[in-house]
């Protein structure tokens, strides 16, 4: 996108007395041109600098307006930005209303502010002040340019975060000791803790400032942290119900997605009632990951702390043939759909499709596992084909029921695998063996049973759509390894099946439910959706976003608002166009502390027993751990102009 200037990461572009086709294009910010329908965007000031894409903009004005909102968000328990920004906003003030206040006064409360406040809003906050006084002379712009100015806070872990926790607040309420406060910060966004603090995939982490020092903050275990303190003491949750409406709110499937839809439905006063195809709650984290990872019994209670807020859940009940969906649209005001993926890809090799004893798909495997049945109990040695999370939890529960040989069959290399490299190290660790770049041609059989599987090996070659380079078979390289079970864990794929034609939703191309992305609404009104069901296979974190989102979505529709963004929703995808997180920034010296890790049972001791293998921190640590947050927020605005 042209702009007139930019000051953005260190990168100046200054078009100002050029000809609009010679403007330079910022390599470092591309900023979109609306913030949402009809708001144009004018300029931009943030934690880096400041973008401004038209003259007329009045820059002392959006200076005021940006230390208001600075101020505002400041704690106040550093001098420098509570009383500095105070200050800043009373020079600033002076300024635009003509008087005279020297320009030199004016940066050096600004360069205070950010040299001596503790954290990233007194650090990052002066800078477009700071930039507008160092790139421009009076009149600072288009002074009396009319403008919309709006903020928002974010940080680098909150805006990866696709449940949007405010991760340095419930953080720093550990850090103080307040551990009530600390949970009910966490749900504000999620009803799963103690889920996610132990199974997220933690992108939060991936995007920490302190990890550019030395590790990153241990997010997700503390997150757990606070869960478990709630749950060890069995103290009940400090939620209720924010209103009462009568009105009654059908959700299809109790995993991730629909446990947090009617979960904050049940907070707004809406009659829940959820319809769950299995016997008990969870979806696929309930029977697709072990317990060793996530005790059942974990998981129960925070259903528990969901069906206290009057949530009904009916087990038992397949839609589509114990009742159909225009029969739940017709009985409820609204309904929304959960389903997880809980059906597995095929292979496409020789010998699939033959109906072999010892050849069975990583869902159904890991389903009976759970089930407390080995599927398959005169094999001993077990292939698993796959790459993913599910291909890892296959392996590592396969030693669990006393399976002696077990071995992973991966197309790719190491590196590109999709599943957590921490559960790769617990799986080598274990005594998994790892086969990469070869994959199954043909299922080898003997009597009716798989007796082995025949490899192709396997070479890199360019990039696929997915950004990985596409595995190629290298000509005359075939091998064979010799198994009992040979379990397909490829990927999943989402059962729709339950779906009509007069019920009124459409499918994708890819075999998921279209939806509004604004809205979560189905091609049928007052349907909605979220989950796997929507996105493909996904990460249990996103489900469990975009089930809470959904909520607020049936919340608007229930009450005649108009459906669309929120603004915090329109500021997340501002900031993740923006990339909030810079891996080539320079921190600098924070006081090394390393990260603290949980204590697990050794490879030898765990690979035989389903009980968590991991202890959870105790108050010492998790105190230690939340000290070592850099408590990154930082301010961002926008002008805009409304065509």
């Amino acid at each position: 996108m042209k702009v007139l200037f930019s000051s953005w990461r260190g990168e100046v572009v200054d078009n100002r007395g050029r000809e609009r086709e010679h403007w330079q294009v910022p390599r470092r910010v591309d900023l979109p041109q609306e913030f949402s329908k009809g708001e144009r965007i004018k300029a931009f000031f943030g934690w880096d600098g400041i973008v401004i894409v038209e003259e007329d903009v009045d820059l002392l004005e959006m200076c005021v307006k940006y230390v208001e909102a600075l101020q505002r968000e400041s704690c106040g328990r550093c001098v420098p930005c509570s009383k500095g920004t105070y200050l800043l906003l009373h020079l600033l003030s002076r300024l635009k209303e003509g008087k005279d206040v020297a320009k030199e006064r004016i940066t050096a409360v600004a360069e205070l502010i950010r040299q001596g406040s503790k954290c990233s809003i007194g650090q990052t906050g002066p800078v477009p002040v700071l930039h507008v006084f160092e790139f421009f002379e009076p009149p600072f712009g288009t002074p009396g340019s009319k403008a919309d100015y709006r903020f928002s806070v974010t940080a680098p872990c909150m805006a990866a975060c696709p449940s949007g926790l405010n991760i340095p607040r419930y953080i720093e309420e550990i850090r103080e000791g307040r551990f009530t406060d600390s949970l009910s910060t966490i749900r504000e966004r999620t009803c799963l803790p103690a889920t996610l603090g132990r199974v997220c995939v933690r992108p939060c982490e991936e995007n920490c400032r302190r990890g550019l020092v030395d590790e990153a903050v241990s997010i997700k275990w503390l997150k757990r942290f606070a869960a478990d303190y709630e749950m060890e003491r069995q103290w009940r949750p400090l939620v209720s119900a924010r209103r009462t409406d009568g009105r009654r709110v059908a959700v299809i499937g109790a995993g991730p997605a629909g446990l947090s839809c009617a979960f904050y439905l049940a907070l707004m006063g809406y009659k829940v009632k959820i319809f769950e195809r299995l016997k008990e709650p969870g979806g696929m984290a309930a029977v697709g990951i072990p317990d060793y990872r996530l005790p059942r019994e974990v998981l129960r209670r925070e259903v528990d702390v969901i069906r206290a807020q009057g949530v009904e859940i009916e087990y038992g009940v397949t839609v589509g043939k114990d009742i159909t969906l225009s029969e739940i649209r017709e009985e409820f005001d609204a309904v929304f759909i959960g389903v997880g993926a809980q059906t597995s890809t095929k292979m496409g090799v020789e010998g699939e499709e033959k109906g072999l004893k010892g050849f069975i798909s990583g869902i159904q495997y890991l389903y009976d596992i759970n089930m407390g049945i080995d599927p398959y109990p005169e094999g001993k040695k077990v292939v698993v084909v796959g790459g993913g999370n599910v291909a890892i939890d296959c392996v590592r529960t396969s030693f669990r029921i006393g399976k002696t040989d077990v071995n992973l069959i991966y197309r790719r290399s190491r590196q590109e695998m999709p599943a957590d490299p921490v559960e790769v190290r617990d799986a080598e660790e274990e005594g998994v063996k790892f086969h990469f770049l070869c994959n199954p041609v043909r299922i080898i059989e003997r009597d009716g049973r798989v007796c082995g599987v025949e490899l192709i090996r396997m070479e890199l070659g360019e990039p696929d759509e997915s950004g990985r380079r596409r595995p190629v078979p290298v000509p005359r390289s075939e091998f064979v390894i010799e198994t009992d079970i040979l379990v397909a864990a490829i990927g999943q794929a989402i059962d729709l099946s339950f779906l009509e034609e007069k019920d009124g939703v459409n499918v994708t191309r890819r075999g998921t439910l279209y939806v509004d992305p604004d809205t979560f609404m189905t091609t049928k009104e007052g349907v909605f959706a979220a989950g796997d069901c929507v996105t493909g296979p996904d990460v249990l974190v996103r489900a469990a976003g975009n089930g809470r989102r959904a909520a607020e979505k049936i919340d608007l529709y229930l009450r005649g608002k108009e459906l669309s963004l929120s603004e915090e929703e329109r500021f997340l995808r501002f900031f993740s166009a923006l990339r909030v997180f810079d891996k080539e920034e320079r921190v600098g010296e924070a006081g090394r502390m390393r990260r603290t890790y949980l204590r697990m049972l050794s490879p030898e001791m765990r690979k035989w027993t389903f009980d968590e293998v991991e202890e959870g921190y105790r108050v010492n640590e998790a105190l230690y751990e939340a000290s070592r947050c850099l408590r990154c927020y930082r301010i961002g605005m926008v002008a805009l102009d409304h065509d």
